[in-house]
């Protein structure tokens, strides 16, 4: 497998570039999980969103789930989805949403300053979750939360013994395990907005801990380290003091700015972040002697979120234009590079909250975010490639972290233009390109390896404007527009990638 995710070099001219693609330079599987979803008790994510128990247009089934919602996400193809939070779960107690609904007390909530009726909890979370298709993946409380609460929530999830908490589970209605394989040990812990902040140090200590019996009492599960950034001191002690007792490593990171090439090229910091990460893993290994530890990455929070725009406290409904689309594209980009490094992937949220799909009381739209993520989902799986590519330079400012990390300044000299991932699954070889100009269409020459079916199919997602949205008033101004092209043309005059647009091309490997 090759080492290197990508080579890139400058063209001098702004309008052309040169994608170089060797079919046997595998980077690595790309795990499906990178597509998985997250869900939080923060606006209408849940009620609203997944449920909406006040419904009056039909909208929902016998358990108050609507079906609108659940037909949109099964287009996404969300293998595991986060519950409950988030910053919700630092103060989120479970037993309080288990049982009969009018028994179940109606609590304070302060992550977002709200009000939580717990009238969905973790068997409705669940049954959402088998209805849908989708593996449940728990978020424990580390906040105001304690060790044995976060015991008794696996064994009331995985037990199938004769004890207290398991026949709890059957008393509320289900016999048989849930089986939950994924769960975190907290959330952003080190982020001055949690309730029950902490220091790494302590975290560590104490993570450590609820690690070692959580597995005593299910070896069977997958823990999820709270990480940062990728960019702090607190992922360098986390990830060599619980390199031996977790699965994963979380890091979280939004990106967007008012400024068009500040927002289209910001999840190159989530890039920069990764492969941060993996080196502190592979660090880890050395300094705890653990060679043979295979931790992954989980980046169980991303998204384009402007928090000025869409303040979490009023429910961060962000709605998404053009430009927020290239930039989400460019994100699942980063995935597919990074295949390697890469254990799992939550788009937060799934509905209304910085989600691509909003609702109303009547029905729903589907913003522009939602169509490259649907069409990375349906094609860009199977194997990671290494590419080569020749492009113009985008050497202006860089932000993430909605402006609070300089990140790439002195660190990262290439930024590509035209943003490229492919993937490789059976016969059909993908390529995915975000011509991130905000000006200018830039022809690409391709060099192949191999032989390669004339017919050539094409997804496009462009507009004139960047600045255009979908709305319920013109739901399909932003939609993908499928197309066909010729192997043999490609091949020997390049494609033109339009400005500002994202591009999917899949060709068919002969036989």
């Amino acid at each position: 497998m090759a080492e290197t995710v990508q080579t890139i070099a400058e063209s001098k001219n702004k309008a052309s570039a040169l994608v170089k693609v060797d079919t046997e330079r595998v980077l690595a599987d790309i795990n499906d999980n990178i597509y998985s979803g997250f869900v939080e008790h923060m606006g209408r994510c849940v009620y609203g969103g997944l449920v909406d128990y006040e419904d009056k247009n039909g909208l929902t089934n016998d358990k108050g789930h609507r079906t609108d919602v659940s037909e949109a996400l099964k287009r996404m193809n969300m293998p595991v989805v986060r519950y409950p939070g988030g910053n919700f779960c630092a103060q989120y107690h479970w037993l309080d949403g288990v049982g009969p609904k009018e028994k179940r007390p109606r609590r304070v909530e302060l992550a977002w300053l709200n009000e939580e009726s717990n009238q969905f909890g973790t068997d409705e979370f669940m049954e959402w979750c088998e209805m849908n298709g989708y593996e449940p993946y728990l978020c424990l409380n580390m906040g105001t939360g304690t060790l044995d609460e976060a015991l008794a929530w696996v064994e009331y999830c995985n037990s199938d013994g004769n004890t207290y908490y398991a026949n709890l589970r059957r008393q509320n209605g289900r016999e048989k395990p849930y089986n939950v394989k994924y769960w975190g040990l907290g959330n952003e812990i080190w982020g001055p907005w949690q309730v029950e902040q902490d220091t790494a140090e302590h975290y560590t200590k104490k993570a450590f801990q609820w690690a070692k019996a959580l597995k005593l009492l299910d070896p069977s599960i997958k823990l999820v380290a709270c990480g940062c950034t990728g960019f702090d001191t607190w992922d360098f002690e986390v990830t060599q003091k619980l390199i031996s007792k977790v699965d994963l490593y979380s890091i979280h990171l939004y990106t967007s700015h008012q400024e068009y090439y500040k927002n289209v090229t910001g999840p190159a910091a989530a890039e920069r972040g990764i492969q941060i990460v993996s080196k502190l893993l592979d660090l880890a290994k050395i300094t705890e002697n653990q060679p043979n530890a295979d931790v992954k990455i989980c980046f169980d929070e991303w998204n384009v979120w402007d928090p000025v725009k869409a303040e979490g406290q009023y429910g961060a409904e962000q709605t998404y234009d053009l430009a927020d689309a290239l930039a989400v594209a460019s994100w699942l980009n980063v995935f597919i590079r990074q295949a390697r490094h890469m254990g799992m992937a939550n788009i937060a949220q799934a509905v209304n909250v910085i989600s691509p799909i909003l609702t109303s009381k009547t029905g729903l739209v589907l913003q522009t975010t939602y169509y490259p993520f649907v069409l990375f989902s349906e094609h860009m799986r199977g194997k990671s490639l290494n590419l080569h590519v020749t492009t113009p330079l985008y050497k202006g400012e860089t932000e993430g972290f909605t402006g609070e990390l300089k990140w790439a300044q002195g660190t990262e000299p290439y930024i590509a233009l035209l943003d490229v991932s492919a993937a490789i699954k059976d016969n059909h070889l993908t390529i995915a390109v975000v011509n991130r100009s905000l000006e200018d269409d830039i022809t690409a020459k391709f060099g192949f390896d191999g032989k390669f079916d004339d017919s050539v199919k094409i997804w496009t997602i462009y507009d004139d404007d960047v600045s255009k949205k979908n709305t319920f008033e013109d739901p399909k101004a932003i939609v993908p527009k499928e197309s066909s092209g010729s192997f043999t043309k490609i091949n020997d005059e390049g494609y033109k990638f339009l400005k500002h647009s994202f591009t999917m091309l899949q060709f068919t490997i002969s036989n």
